[in-house]
Parts: structure tokens; C-alpha cells; sequence
């Protein structure tokens, strides 16, 4: 019988349980432990439910086109409660020059696919409006090192659109900033369009042309999430595992290669494993290896985290029919707010709220503002509603209010993050019996999370002759 320890009991390292947990139940002879540091299971997965409305602390979908996680959800028999985003209300507004600016149709992204939209925005000046024009004749680039997100789509539109859309767009998804970015590591499309294209449009239509008639206007919505909250993950997951191999408020301190397996030590326990898979932030995971390979955590610890806020506020029937349609709206650095974003969930996900309610989830923090986890809750609510009030005119009482703080919760992947993972991956293969898993490597979606959970457990699996495509 082969025992695995699984370190961290997040999204990450609950999908690389359950893989086991699988194989143990199809007949394999194989133990897993799972160690988690807090009382619960889930990590930022949390779902709260107030007022009659479902709120989310954490992510509240992730995208459709990344199979991963839907796929599980359909395994753990959560099929029949995935549900798409509201995409006939996808709208996102800027935040230029004190108002909302609605994005023009056609941009994928940050890349302009159709004219006339564009021309005819308030969103851009007319210098922007000439370089996009002038983009369509950019020659090909294949660059010979790793460079940031900002200084590729200066090099193509200029740095009004990095202000106005690349780092607010980025900020939203990652908590960090285009100019630290690496652009082959966050946006690896863009890297190979230049390469072959130049233009950066007119590889998108390249390839919008060349896809069947039948995705051009895909069915599917662009976000995916669950009916009563993205925790019904993590509820039907833990009911899947052996109860008894979970145990949480067990803190790892660190993990020791010994006698052709792993001694970990959590507390003042230790207990032996032939193999354990890392399911923790990087910077963690290098604290508990240091043992292990200084190398190896060295390199683990360079990637860096930023930390984010996110505020819900409940109303009104009569703010609701007040706000915008869309999604939501994005704040620009150069606008001098705290806040980065907003999402109007009563727009995007409508059965999240009461037809006579209205939610705004807004998001704070990121790479420029981790000082804003010292705030107290109360200070942050002023910051938000103030903000509120200045953009969108919002002076109503919340009916109910909730704070969440994430420290270090969101990867950064600066440039050099590829090489970085080469080497990482080098020394992990000379630790025969260890696999890492989770946000800091090779995305840092739900959907990320979730393969790099299945793949951890492949790969230790597969070292013991247990899998056969790992």
C-alpha cells in the first residue's frame, strides 16, 4: 500500500485528493492524507448566503473555455447545476475621465477587431484611434527575450490603451500590473500572433476566420459558476473523500525527503509517505521544502503574491433600477481611486440576487495597494461607498455589507516566470515522489487550479507505476 500526503487543502489540493480518492476506490493500493493549516476546507472558495442573495468572498466563476473544472463539477455529480453568466448583459464600462465609458464592440481582449465601433468611442483620443489604425501594419516580432504585457501593447497601441484597458483588465484577473507582467507567461497567444502576424487584429480575424461557422457565435457564456455559490465545489468534493484522511488545522511545517520517501512534519506530529504533493501558494510551499532542496525553494519563493479586498453591498429595488446595465465597470491606475473594479452580480449572474435586490461586489488591493489589508473593515466600506458616490452617484444605504480579505492570494508572473518554471521543474524531477500543484505555476483560475491538482496526483501516481498517462 502506497501513502501520499497532500499539503494544502485548497482547490488544488482537494481535486489531487480526489484523484486518489478515485483510484483508491477503483482498486489501487494506494493511502492519501490530506494536511490543511485552517478549520475548513476550500481555500478562497466561500460562499455566503445573506439577505436571501448568494455572495461570494472569493472567485464567483471561472471561465468557460478552460474545461477543468467544469469537467470535475460533472464527475462529483454537479452537472445539473452549472450555470452560464448572463453574456445578453455583458457590458463593462472604463472609468475615463470621471465617467463610464462603455468598452466598444469588437475589442477581444485589449485587441480592436472592428472599426467603426472604435472610432465612433469617447473611450480612446484620437492619437489612440490612429495607432490602432497604424497597428494593422505591424510587422512581425519575435522577440528575442521575455517582456512585460505593458511594453508589448505600447510597442502596438501606445500607452493609453495600457492605461485605459491592459491594466485594469490585468488588474482585475491577476491583482497586478501590466508593466510587471511577463507577456509569455499571462498572455502567451499575444507572444505567437506577433511573431507570425505582427498585427495583433489582424491575427485575431485571422483566426476567427479560419474557426467553423459553428463557433463564431458560440453558444456557450463566457463565465461558468454553480446555482448556490462556487462552495457547493468544495461541499461535494469533501463529501467524496475519506472523511478520514482529511485533517485540518494540522499546519505542515515541513517536508523532509528520507528512507526513499517523505517524513512530513505538521506540528509535533510526523508520519511517513512514499510520496506528497505541495498544494500551497509558492512562497509556502518553499518554506516547507527548505529541507528538501535550498534550490528548489529559492526559486519557489521568487514568485511573488499580491493580496486583494473584495466588498459586497446589498440594496434596493430602487438603486437597482438605477445602476447601468453590464457587468460592471473598470478603474484605470491613472484615476486616482482605490478601488479597482466593480461587478453589478444582479446583472451577471441574475438568480444570485432577488428580483428586488441589488448586489455590487467591488474589488481592492492588488500589486500598487497591499497596505489596504491594514484597513479595518469599517475604513474599507468608507473608502467603497465614497468611491460609489463619486462614480456612479451612489448615495443609498446598503441594506447589508461584507468584507473579505485575501493576503497573498493572487500569483504574480513577472517576467522571467517560464524560465523560472524550467528550473523549477529540473530540480522537482530529482525529488523522486514530489509533486507541486496550484495558483503559482501555470494559471491561476479555478479551472488552473483544479488540473494542476489532477496533474500532481498523475505524476506521483506514475513515479509508483500507477498511472499510465500521467
Amino acid at each position: 500500500m502506497k501513502r501520499i500526503a497532500i499539503v494544502g487543502g485548497g482547490i488544488s489540493g482537494l481535486s489531487a485528493a480526489y484523484t486518489l480518492e478515485e483510484k483508491r476506490q477503483s482498486g489501487t493500493p494506494v493511502q492519501y492524507v490530506l494536511f490543511e493549516s485552517t478549520s475548513r476546507l476550500g481555500g478562497v472558495l466561500v460562499t455566503d448566503r445573506i439577505d436571501g442573495c448568494i455572495v461570494e468572498a472569493g472567485p464567483d466563476s471561472f471561465l468557460t473555455e478552460k474545461p477543468w473544472a467544469a469537467e470535475l463539477c460533472r464527475k462529483i455529480g454537479l452537472g445539473d447545476q452549472l450555470i452560464g453568466s448572463n453574456d445578453a448583459e455583458r457590458k463593462t464600462y472604463i472609468l475615463a475621465k470621471g465617467k463610464l465609458v462603455a468598452m466598444p464592440d469588437g475589442l477581444m481582449f485589449m485587441v480592436p477587431t472592428k472599426i467603426m465601433p472604435t472610432v465612433f468611442s469617447s473611450l480612446f483620443s484620437w492619437r489612440t484611434k490612429m495607432r490602432m489604425a497604424a497597428e494593422w501594419f505591424h510587422p512581425p516580432n519575435k522577440a528575442d527575450d521575455d517582456e512585460t504585457v505593458a511594453r508589448m501593447v505600447e510597442r502596438h497601441y501606445g500607452t493609453e490603451m495600457v492605461d485605459l484597458l491592459a491594466d485594469p483588465l490585468l488588474s482585475g484577473v491577476y491583482g497586478g500590473e501590466a508593466a510587471a507582467l511577463s507577456v509569455r507567461a499571462v498572455l502567451p497567444r499575444f507572444a505567437e500572433m506577433e511573431s507570425k502576424h505582427g498585427s495583433l487584429g489582424r491575427a485575431m480575424l485571422s483566426a476567427r476566420r479560419k474557426m467553423p461557422a459553428a463557433l463564431k457565435t458560440p453558444a456557450r457564456p463566457l463565465f461558468t459558476s454553480l446555482k448556490d455559490g462556487m462552495q457547493q465545489m468544495v461541499d461535494a468534493l469533501v463529501a467524496r473523500l475519506d472523511a478520514h484522511s482529511l485533517q485540518t488545522s494540522a499546519p505542515v511545517l515541513s517536508v523532509i525527503r528520507q528512507d526513499n520517501g517523505w517524513t512530513v512534519c505538521a506540528g509535533y506530529n510526523t508520519d511517513h509517505f512514499d510520496a506528497v504533493i505541495i498544494a500551497l501558494p509558492a512562497r509556502a510551499a518553499a518554506d516547507v521544502l527548505q529541507t528538501a532542496d535550498e534550490n528548489l525553494a529559492r526559486d519557489l519563493g521568487e514568485i511573488q503574491y499580491s493580496s486583494s479586498v473584495t466588498v459586497t453591498l446589498g440594496y434596493d429595488q430602487k438603486v437597482r433600477a438605477s445602476l447601468p446595465p453590464g457587468f460592471g465597470f473598470l478603474v484605470p491606475r491613472s484615476a486616482g481611486r482605490r478601488m479597482l473594479a466593480a461587478t453589478f452580480v444582479h446583472n451577471k449572474f441574475p438568480h444570485r440576487a432577488l428580483e428586488n435586490r441589488a448586489i455590487i461586489r467591488c474589488f481592492l488591493g492588488g500589486a500598487r495597494d497591499e497596505r489596504i489589508l491594514l484597513s479595518s473593515e469599517a475604513d474599507i466600506l468608507e473608502i467603497v461607498r465614497a468611491e460609489l458616490r463619486q462614480i456612479i452617484a451612489l448615495h443609498a444605504e446598503p441594506l447589508f455589507a461584507r468584507v473579505y480579505k485575501w493576503n497573498s492570494a493572487m500569483a504574480q508572473y513577472s517576467v522571467g516566470h517560464l524560465e523560472r518554471l524550467q528550473r523549477i521543474e529540473s530540480l522537482r524531477q530529482n525529488l523522486h515522489g514530489l509533486a507541486l500543484a496550484g495558483n503559482g505555476y501555470n494559471g491561476i483560475g479555478v479551472p488552473d487550479c483544479v488540473r494542476s491538482g489532477v496533474e500532481g496526483a498523475g505524476k506521483v501516481l506514475a513515479e509508483m507505476g500507477m498511472w499510465s498517462s500521467a
